[in-house]
This record gives structure tokens, C-alpha cells and sequence, in this order.
């Protein structure tokens, strides 16, 4: 087992981030893997998607937290790559990504054919 040299250690479980030099913590999980969340920083779970949800067990390892809908209060971790400035965001809704593709190109598709401006009456 190598040690992962793109990781600095800061702390016993914080590393710093290659991409934004900001720290992220390193928690073990369920599947006896590693997992690099945001430190300090807990979301409703309602507010992120089933497959991103990371919350922790009382061992101190952290699992996904998949379940639709997720009770009102839950709060869960979120992995330090969905908030990190330095990488791009993940797809974290396909249907909605694919709904914004279709609308750039219909966009594209308007411009192109010189279709008419739509103008909206006066709001006041």
C-alpha cells in the first residue's frame, strides 16, 4: 500500500486539497475506503442529492445516506470535490443538466433563425 503522494497531511485527518489548497478531511467508510469530505461543514440532507449524502456513524466511519426523501432534520457531509473551487462541479442532477443543454441549443436555434424577440409587457 503506497501512500497517495497528491495528498499533504495537515492533521490526523486533515489533508490539503491539490486543486484549491484549502483542507478536507479524510473518514473511513463502510466499504473499508476512504472518503474526502468537507470539514466542519454539515447541510440538510434534503438539499443534496441521495448519492452525495455522507453521513457519520458512531465509529467514526461514514456512509452514503440514500434515503428518498430523507427525514426533515437529517443532516449529512458533503465530499470536499462538490465544494471545491479548484474543481468542476459534478452533474449532480443528469435530468436537470440535460434539461439546461436543450434549452442553450433551442436558445441557439432562435438566434439562428432570426426568430422574433419576445417582449414583455410592462410589470409596473
Amino acid at each position: 500500500m503506497g501512500v497517495d503522494q497528491s495528498l499533504s497531511r495537515l492533521s490526523a485527518s486533515l489533508f490539503t486539497c491539490p486543486f484549491c489548497g484549502l483542507p478536507q478531511e479524510r473518514v473511513p467508510t463502510l466499504d473499508h475506503d476512504w472518503v474526502l469530505l468537507e470539514p466542519e461543514v454539515t447541510v440538510l440532507a434534503h438539499l443534496v442529492p441521495a448519492e452525495h449524502r455522507w453521513i457519520a456513524l458512531s465509529d467514526g466511519r461514514a456512509t452514503v445516506y440514500g434515503v428518498c426523501p430523507p427525514v426533515a432534520e437529517q443532516r449529512c457531509r458533503i465530499e470536499h470535490r462538490i465544494a471545491c473551487s479548484g474543481q468542476p462541479l459534478p452533474d449532480l442532477w443528469p435530468w436537470l443538466t440535460a434539461l439546461r443543454d436543450e434549452n442553450r441549443r433551442a436558445a441557439e436555434r432562435r438566434g439562428e433563425s432570426g426568430g422574433p424577440a419576445v417582449e414583455f409587457p410592462a410589470a409596473g
